[in-house]
């Protein structure tokens, strides 16, 4: 199911491409951006705008620039750009009935913000429980782990920056099986990621951003993909090269 069909950048109304985030090369050569699977990977070096386009998709679709859930308003440092403002959305005819933004750089704020709330005299039932008990008596780990094996419901849009920050191999694996439980529940995800694990999700759409720009690619075409293999396939060539 998709929710969102495509994003434009109303490069008429943007005020200058020389300044920030009009000056990355991936939003200066952004026209329009369509998305035509359940699941999209965002990818591409450090610096390339990654989780500032999906920081901006997610504000045009309601969410706290920090994270959260759509009923999240909270903020403890203003630091996302105004990219949202020059972003139109065409979204489908059905609307989502659930939503999440992750921001894993930003996690710790969310989970501190869902203790705060639950210990609001008379909140019933606690928030907490959706998201399979206190996030800060978790790992970072295991808290990542819980909120998507918990919150996510499906009938959703989910947009997640490098959820695998936190997560072992395995539980990137793990993950793999939650994306396909949700894409099944008729949920779309939008996901920006360095896991090579993740980005092997089957039919997954893949956009690349680099300093040319932004172009589709296939997962074997991914320097991420290309890299992991290459150095498991001959690790000490690598270390060698590195180390010497």
């Amino acid at each position: 199911m998709l929710y969102i069909m495509s994003c434009r950048l109303l490069r008429e109304e943007v005020p200058s491409f020389e300044q920030y985030p009009f000056g990355i090369p991936a939003v200066r050569s952004l026209e329009e951006l369509e998305f035509h699977k359940p699941v999209t990977f965002i990818v591409g070096e450090n610096g390339m705008g990654k989780s500032t386009l999906l920081e901006a998709l997610a504000v045009c679709c309601g969410f706290n620039p920090e994270g959260g859930g759509k009923n999240f308003n909270f903020s403890t440092y203003n630091s996302h750009s105004d990219l949202s403002s020059y972003l139109h959305l065409s979204k489908s005819y059905k609307l989502p009935r659930d939503g999440y933004f992750l921001r894993a750089e930003s996690f710790y704020n969310v989970s501190s913000e869902v203790e705060r709330l639950d210990a609001i005299p008379g909140r019933t039932p606690p928030i907490s429980g959706s998201y399979g008990g206190s996030l800060h008596e978790k790992s970072h780990g295991e808290s990542f782990f819980a909120l998507m094996n918990n919150r996510m419901g499906g009938n959703g849009l989910y947009l997640l920056d490098e959820p695998e920050a936190a997560l072992s191999p395995m539980r990137q694996l793990a993950m793999l099986s939650i994306i396909d439980k949700l894409v099944q529940g008729d949920s779309q995800l939008i996901i920006s990621t360095h896991s090579p694990i993740l980005m092997a999700y089957p039919q997954a759409e893949i956009y690349l951003l680099t300093d040319e720009g932004i172009r589709r690619v296939e997962y074997a075409q991914t320097e991420h993909f290309q890299v992991t293999r290459d150095f498991l396939n001959n690790p000490q060539s690598y270390l060698r090269h590195l180390l010497d």
